[in-house]
């Protein structure tokens, strides 16, 4: 009799030990899938009043220029000066470009994709649709957004924007600089093709 409690005794034992091994091992694996989400999904940035020269963009939380993200969704805002004064969206945009300023043929590449077709940089944001004329809601939010290969090469991000105009995500191209962290506008293709056009004209 006491052989077979002895024999029981040691089986829950086993039971218990393997039980907490492979807890350790889920817990470990949740933690691990944790951390590849963070690099690669979706920030969502709000703004109660767009930017409308540098010193304004400068104001921000995300003008540490430290975010990838933050960097995608400051361009868009800055995309949104040109309808009202494009030489202040130039002047953003630089901003955002660091030591690699707009060249006049990218001026002259902005002026062709957004003269007259301010929409396509407010399409972005949240509740901006076709059929409101791409109105956003209020206050003003930007949604970017990463995947695998957002950061695959060394240096170099290329992060995703969702306009209600089009199919299919557009991007923004930056690049890091390493000695300070920071990234920087490379190529600004979220503008490269055109979108719905707005049902009603703002």
């Amino acid at each position: 009799m006491k052989t077979i409690v002895r024999l029981i005794s040691a089986v829950a034992a086993l039971c218990m030990l393997f039980s907490c091994s492979v807890f350790n091992k889920t817990a470990s694996s949740v933690g691990s899938t944790a951390g590849s989400i963070f690099r690669g999904g979706v920030k969502t940035f709000t703004y109660y009043n767009l930017p409308e020269n540098v010193q304004d963009l400068q104001a921000l939380p995300e003008a540490n220029r430290k975010d990838a993200y933050g960097v995608a969704a400051m361009t868009v805002t800055a995309l949104c000066r040109y309808e009202t004064n494009p030489e202040e969206c130039f002047k953003m945009l630089n901003w955002l470009k660091g030591e690699e300023p707009l060249t006049s043929f990218e001026k002259e590449f902005l002026r062709d994709r957004l003269q007259g077709k301010g929409y396509k940089a407010r399409s972005y944001f949240v509740g901006a649709t076709p059929g409101n004329g791409y109105t956003p809601s209020m206050p003003y939010k930007l949604t970017p957004i990463s995947n695998p290969y957002t950061f695959q090469e060394d240096g170099w991000a290329t992060v995703s924007l969702r306009s209600a105009g089009a199919e299919k995500l557009r991007a923004v191209k930056l690049r890091q600089k390493k000695s300070t962290g920071e990234w920087f506008l490379n190529d600004i293709q979220c503008v490269d093709d055109d979108i719905q056009a707005p049902a009603i004209k703002k």
